[in-house]
């Protein structure tokens, strides 16, 4: 176990699944996150935007052209907002991002108080733009939930997933075990019949075409 702040348990456990690249805009929901990202500087490229929609749409490009995990960092609210249509077409491609998405205090989470960034129902958003999406209510949980979006990333079809984590979390220090978690994927079982059947159709075919659709 290691003391370390919220920040650093989601920024320790990215980098044990290999991430190297991060995407974002800072904001000040989101300063114990980049925090975390400059003191793993040696480890960790940050590429900084003009704007939340620029930082996902790179993350996008980047998961399409390397065939890696694209990772952006944006704050609550209008930030995510910005983000979301890049969301939607890593969404219909089929594109591995995973999107870190900032939030106002915990205790204030859909409570209407009109805080800087606040809209109500934000995970609820997000969920509907992703395979999946959790929020991260405590430094020791970072890990787990880090290793579940890659699980979600990796196993069946890709799609893009997001962590929400509020700032007092980010900001937290927490004893975490920072062991890599792993994860298994399924293997759904191939059916020869089917396999046979399609190798017959090819090889007795006269003008034989393969048309692979999106996501295969």
């Amino acid at each position: 176990m290691t003391k370390v702040t919220g920040g650093a348990a989601i920024v320790r456990s990215l980098l044990a699944h290999g991430v190297d690249t991060i995407f974002g805009l800072p904001g000040v929901q989101s300063d114990h996150l980049f925090n975390a990202f400059y003191d793993n500087r040696d480890q960790l490229r940050v590429i900084h935007s003009r704007h939340e929609q620029g930082a996902a749409y790179m993350a996008l490009g980047y998961a399409l052209s390397t065939d890696r995990v694209g990772v952006f960092s944006v704050v609550p609210g209008p930030g995510f907002l910005n983000a979301s249509a890049a969301l939607a077409t890593a969404y219909s491609t089929n594109a591995r991002v995973l999107a870190l998405v900032g939030q106002i205090q915990s205790d204030s989470i859909n409570q209407g108080y009109g805080l800087l960034h606040e809209i109500p129902n934000q995970i609820g958003i997000l969920k509907t733009l992703t395979k999946w999406a959790a929020r991260i209510e405590t430094p020791a949980t970072a890990p787990q939930l880090v290793a579940e979006a890659f699980r979600q990333l990796h196993d069946g079809r890709p799609r893009p997933v997001g962590l929400e984590c509020a700032p007092d979390v980010l900001a937290m220090q927490s004893e975490v075990d920072l062991t890599r978690v792993d994860y298994t994927l399924r293997h759904p079982p191939v059916d020869r019949e089917k396999l046979a059947e399609a190798v017959a159709l090819l090889a007795n075919a006269k003008s034989p075409l393969i048309f692979v659709g999106s996501g295969a």
